[in-house]
């Protein structure tokens, strides 16, 4: 279909073209209209309406210019892609730098390892001299010994409202609530 309108260098109806393209170079007349519509669906062929009829054209500097333009884009984008890949490969080569493997250092690891297992057992056992830790045990002491001498005057004052409500002896009260006769 191309090949008729470079070779004619003409415009032409769809009516023309069905009665050119079965002759000259084989295409069935039914699928003219296929043809045609996907060539200028694709920017092959130039269409445009005049009046009532459509007219058809392609003219090979315009096939010559529409490769030339893309053959130019895909060689800006290949450039693109190289200066994009110069770029990766610096930064790449840049975030190596002071990442290199030391055997050495590795080599050092596990003895490292085991000398902070070792400090660390060490700086438990004085733990307990820890004037951070001695100051907390004393905090919790004083909490502690408010709880311990507070606990007794609970005890007694539910005594008292237990006597009170339900007439209770103390004794019956101790014994019920196992409460031993030295509790003060």
């Amino acid at each position: 279909m191309m090949e008729i309108c470079f070779e004619t260098k003409d415009a032409f109806q769809l009516k023309d073209i069905e009665k050119i393209a079965p002759k000259s170079r084989g295409i069935t007349s039914m699928s003219v209209k296929e043809v045609l519509q996907s060539l200028v669906d694709d920017n092959m062929v130039d269409t445009e309406r005049v009046g009532i009829s459509n007219y058809y054209w392609a003219f090979p500097s315009k096939a010559l210019h529409a490769r030339k333009c893309r053959l130019e884009e895909l060689e800006r984008q290949h450039e693109d892609g190289n200066q994009r890949k110069k770029a990766l490969q610096q930064a790449v080569d840049k975030a190596k730098v002071g990442r290199e493997v030391n055997v050495d250092l590795l080599k050092e690891l596990p003895a490292s390892k085991h000398q902070r297992d070792q400090l660390k057992a060490e700086l438990e056992k004085y733990k307990e001299c820890d004037p951070e830790v001695v100051e907390e045990i004393r905090k919790h002491n004083i909490t502690t010994s408010f709880h311990i001498y507070s606990f007794p005057d609970n005890v007694f004052a539910i005594k008292s409202w237990a006597k009170k409500k339900f007439g209770l002896e103390n004794s019956s009260l101790d014994k019920a609530f196992a409460i031993p006769e030295d509790f003060d």
